[in-house]
């Protein structure tokens, strides 16, 4: 609630999406279909770390001592979990409807390039607040955060790249399903990692 209170992460990272799309369709007008899937995706891994990294960095120590009082770790980290799921689900499904307005729409089955795009956001989100909340305690946070979630978000990427292509070409969606099976699972490891070490961190 306090950080749905206070809408200027909300407000600019959607700016930040917004912007970044307009100035890519200035610089190329029309683009393959290959290179549209790429593109989008690298448009929302950036706004997910811009959204994201603020859950634990920005946050000031007198806050942070004000939860360590009220709830447990768990509850904190699952908490926060759960906001940047929303947070994301809300900025890609906005981010997808006006890339699709911007640039001309070659995905063949939109529905389930949909379903791509919402399971990329969860991963996301577990994925980064779970490197926020690791980064925020050590000094260098910002270095922290990159390279920590390099080794994460790469074959995530790589999932992501090829079940939307998929989506795209409008194939069957039976062939989507290992990759489905895959960004659940690593999103079930990481809200796991999450609640076993994140209790650890918390009492630092």
């Amino acid at each position: 609630m306090l950080e749905w209170r206070s809408k200027y992460a909300f407000n600019g990272i959607l700016l930040y999406v917004i912007s970044t799309v307009f100035v890519c369709f200035l610089a190329f007008k029309s683009i393959q279909p290959i290179t549209w899937n790429a593109l989008f995706w690298i448009i929302m891994l950036f706004a997910s770390v811009n959204a994201i990294t603020k859950s634990f960095v920005q946050e000031s120590a007198g806050r942070q001592l004000y939860y360590y009082s009220l709830a447990s770790p768990q509850a904190i980290i699952l908490s926060k979990i759960i906001y940047n799921m929303i947070l994301m689900l809300l900025l890609s499904v906005i981010a997808l409807g006006f890339y699709m307005i911007v640039f001309k729409n070659p995905v063949g089955d939109p529905l389930f390039y949909l379903l791509a795009v919402l399971l990329g956001s969860i991963s996301f989100a577990t994925v980064f607040t779970m490197i926020s909340g690791i980064a925020a305690k050590a000094q260098n946070s910002g270095a922290l955060m990159a390279i920590l979630s390099f080794p994460v978000i790469i074959p995530l990427l790589v999932v992501l790249l090829k079940f939307s292509k998929n989506a795209m070409d409008g194939l069957d969606r039976s062939v989507s399903l290992n990759e489905i099976g895959v960004l659940l699972a690593i999103n079930a490891i990481v809200v796991t990692v999450s609640l076993l070490l994140f209790p650890f961190l918390w009492r630092d």
